[in-house]
């Protein structure tokens, strides 16, 4: 029998330059991964991979990828589905795109589905045979609880119908997946953080120091809520979450609805 004594499991992240998914690189660093950091910014994916190399001794891949070019997309996927032994995919990369829907460019919707719908699809369909295969694996789709805020409107939250569309898409994608593989050794989760201390809404010209402090996690915080739920079982996170009786109850009430929308007749208030 081979000698796996100095084995070191391999992560793939995307989004890996700052915030959620530097996080991730780091932590998953320290924990003895091998890493593929993937993003558009060169200098700043060598600056970590240096800093990680020498940190913790990880064998670290610089991919420069733009998510929102179909050609590099596609070449990532590629590069993905080749592996030998993929062990964790973080889907982390994305972007925020508030304002009115009717003031959205219409090439920054589609910029904001290829990255966050599309990416996400394609890079876990191209991970998960050689996981099923291997009979584990790990896929973490990094998701928003502004994937749960459809029913909440008004002035105190920002416009977010397609970045928020795109977030309620990866839960219930993972939510079905995770079903479909039951039995394969493979974990899926999708991660919905509040308010976290990045750059994410900077980049958007928000002031980062609006938000009460109270009311702000770091990103080391959020991929620690992760990766203890993933060992919880839970398929969704919500890190700031403290009852999660509250999304049972949530779930079971969907499907009700769901079990009670089936008839073949229009219910009765439709009725003239």
């Amino acid at each position: 029998m081979a000698d796996t004594s100095d084995y070191r499991p391999r992560a793939l992240v995307t989004g890996a330059s700052s915030g959620i998914g530097r996080a991730f690189a780091e932590r998953l660093a320290r924990d003895g991964h091998d890493l593929i950091l993937v993003a558009r910014d060169r200098e700043r994916l060598e600056k970590l991979a240096t800093r990680l190399k020498y940190e913790h001794g990880a064998n670290v891949e610089v991919l420069v990828v733009d998510l929102s070019k179909p050609a590099d997309l596609r070449r990532l996927e590629s590069r993905i589905a080749a592996e030998e032994a993929l062990d964790v995919l973080i889907n982390n990369a994305g972007f925020g795109g508030y304002m009115p829907f009717v003031k959205l460019d219409p090439d920054k919707a589609e910029e904001l589905i290829t990255v966050q719908v599309l990416a996400v699809t394609r890079l876990t369909r191209a991970a998960l045979p050689g996981m099923i295969a291997r009979n584990k694996g790990i896929i973490i789709n990094v998701s928003s609880r502004f994937a749960f805020s459809g029913p909440v409107s008004g002035d105190r939250l920002p416009k977010r119908a397609t970045y928020a569309g795109t977030k309620a898409f990866i839960n219930t994608f993972t939510q079905l997946l995770a079903g479909e593989l039951q039995g394969t050794g493979v974990r899926v989760q999708a991660l919905c953080p509040a308010v976290v201390r990045t750059e994410f809404h900077l980049r958007m010209g928000m002031d980062p120091n609006r938000f009460p402090a109270e009311i702000v996690s770091t990103p080391e915080d959020v991929v620690q809520a992760s990766l203890a739920g993933l060992e919880l079982g839970e398929v969704i996170c919500l890190p700031g979450m403290e009852d999660p009786a509250l999304l049972s109850r949530l779930e079971e009430e969907q499907r009700k609805m769901f079990e009670d929308s089936g008839a073949g007749t229009i219910a009765s208030r439709y009725k003239v």
